[in-house]
């Protein structure tokens, strides 16, 4: 995998989609006051007297919408600040207990050792015990807030470099500020969404009322559905981008690539019909992080793929092996026990942080 080729194409991907992100919203804003001064014109057709558009008509239109985007962005990202640690325990994630499981004392020395060779602050660890599915997501606003939490199922399924690969793809999302970039994008849509709700309170009063609140709907429903298509769009190239830097940061393709290929085994063995595997997610199908989960729970309706977070399991063990590669079993691993590492950055005591030093650029994996 050219892991630098990757995060390039996706660093640029990325700012080529925040521009249409901002360039959609703007366009929200012409669009509302077009469908309004449509419906306008249409009533005056209508009516036998000369009614020309009111003073301030277009201020007050953009102005409104703005408004109403601005406010709704603002409420949304302000109920977001709670921390990456309030977010994890608002769906059943615990403090990793190093002293009392030797999985969770593994989990805490390798994201030390990731830390350490990333040159990066250790975030808060812990653990969904209710999760049997194989995951993890990252959050946080800032160093001060940010945890990674993984779930049974991965300590139990994953071994040693495997949970490396999970954790580097993780801690990528906080290095390269990816948190704090889709949780304000999930504001700016949800402002995007107050339009259309704004639009159908107007329709509920009746008469000339419902022909300017629908035409304020339908601006608002295409604004709203194409930011939601370009949020979706951003999320899929930073899950690009974490994956290329799990690889350059352990050096190995297999590390992720495996885990990736036990999620498909355990997609495959759910029952047929099945939405996704929420059932066994434990509390990762809230809503609120959904869209950092390392794989996101899959939808069958085919006419919401382009709504997906991340892209298809197969398609990102493609990118990282360069060639199509087959599920992988999964059981139980036997864990060993390990002591703390936290601080041992000495060769030989942390062989992942003392090998390499991830941001000199040593050829590609």
């Amino acid at each position: 995998m050219k892991f630098w080729d990757r995060q390039n194409a996706a660093r640029a991907e990325t700012r080529r989609l925040l521009l249409a992100f901002g360039l959609a919203v703007l366009l929200l804003l012409v669009g509302v006051h077009l469908a309004l001064a449509l419906a306008w014109l249409v009533m005056a057709a209508l009516l036998p007297v000369h009614l020309p558009f009111p003073a301030g008509f277009m201020a007050t239109n953009v102005g409104v919408s703005l408004l109403l985007v601005l406010g709704g962005w603002w409420i949304e990202t302000s109920n977001l600040r709670g921390g990456g640690v309030k977010l994890a325990r608002r769906i059943g994630a615990r403090e990793a207990r190093p002293g009392v499981s030797h999985a969770e004392q593994r989990l805490c020395n390798v994201v030390d050792e990731l830390c350490i060779a990333a040159h990066m602050p250790r975030p808060q660890v812990m653990v969904l015990p209710h999760a049997e599915a194989i995951n993890a997501f990252a959050a946080g606003w800032d160093e001060d807030d940010a945890v990674v939490a993984v779930t049974q199922g991965a300590l139990d399924y994953l071994d040693r470099e495997e949970l490396q690969g999970m954790v580097a793809h993780e801690l990528s999302h906080l290095h390269e500020g990816d948190t704090r970039l889709k949780m304000r994008l999930a504001g700016m849509v949800f402002g995007l969404e107050l339009i259309t709700n704004f639009g159908d309170e107007v329709r509920e009063r009746g008469g000339l009322a419902w022909w300017f609140g629908s035409a304020i709907m339908v601006a608002g429903s295409a604004g709203w559905l194409t930011g939601r298509l370009l949020k979706a769009a951003v999320s899929r190239q930073r899950e690009l981008l974490a994956d290329a830097r799990a690889v350059q940061w352990t050096r190995s393709r297999d590390g992720l690539g495996q885990v990736l290929r036990k999620v498909m085994t355990q997609r495959a063995q759910q029952e047929p019909g099945r939405r996704s595997a929420r059932a066994d997610d434990g509390g990762l199908a809230h809503p609120a992080v959904e869209h950092m989960l390392l794989v996101q729970a899959p939808d069958e309706r085919r006419w919401l793929r382009r709504l997906d977070s991340h892209l298809p399991l197969r398609e990102r063990v493609r990118a990282i092996y360069s060639r199509p590669m087959a599920p992988l079993p999964v059981a139980p691993v036997q864990v060993a026990p390990e002591s703390g590492r936290r601080e041992a950055v000495m060769p030989g005591a942390t062989p992942l942080a003392a090998q390499f030093d991830p941001f000199a650029r040593r050829g590609q994996a």
